[in-house]
């Protein structure tokens, strides 16, 4: 009796094409990279064919990720996060300091960070792909928004395309914090370093 045909995984083309397009990749980029055909590709990023373990590791390669970025199941205690344990990153350009919410599990879309924003911060213009959610935590920010202006305080919140061009300052004297959510990684391509750990306030050590 024949072996029924295995069919393709129709997670792994989104997987795919989502960490192409988060690293700004064309298809035929990747395809130069990895070895493969535009046709090919294209087959399994719209889920009409399964690559084999091999063609996988060059795809994982070209995308630099390791071959259980597509294959692994994560666990649901691999999305949680505790406050004052998470891991502080700084990146190398900028003095902001960045605390990681998001879990970075195959597939995923959603990027989520909490920004401790110094005094006079301001950010470059930028546009992209996705969309973008700020909401204030503490002190206030001007955001410009497509030419408009917008002061934003403690509660405020704004959900919009990443395409619009974008960008933020700190007016205030005081540090702001700001959390993040995007469908854009915002430490993708950066060079960061990671902060010492902090000790919570309440640990009598």
């Amino acid at each position: 009796m024949a072996r029924p045909k295995a069919k393709p995984d129709t997670l792994l083309g989104p997987r795919i094409r989502q960490r192409r397009k988060a690293l700004g990749l064309t298809l035929q980029a990747l395809c130069g990279r990895a070895g493969l055909s535009v046709g090919y590709l294209s087959q399994v990023e719209r889920g009409n064919a399964t690559p084999s373990l091999g063609t996988l590791a060059q795809i994982a390669q070209a995308l630099n990720v390791g071959l259980e970025y597509f294959i692994a199941t994560p666990k649901p205690a691999d999305s949680l996060t505790r406050a004052h344990a998470r891991p502080q990153f700084a990146l190398d350009d900028t003095s902001i300091v960045y605390e990681a919410l998001g879990a970075d599990f195959p597939g995923a879309e959603l990027s989520s960070y909490i920004l401790d924003v110094p005094p006079g911060y301001m950010s470059e213009t930028v546009s992209h792909e996705g969309e973008e959610i700020i909401y204030v935590l503490a002190g206030e920010i001007i955001q410009t928004l497509g030419g408009e202006r917008f002061r934003l305080t403690a509660g405020d919140s704004l959900h919009y395309r990443g395409n619009i061009e974008h960008a933020w300052y700190n007016p205030g004297t005081d540090p702001a914090r700001i959390l993040w959510t995007g469908t854009l990684n915002v430490l993708q391509g950066k060079g960061s370093h990671r902060l010492p750990e902090m000790t919570p306030a309440n640990d009598p050590s």
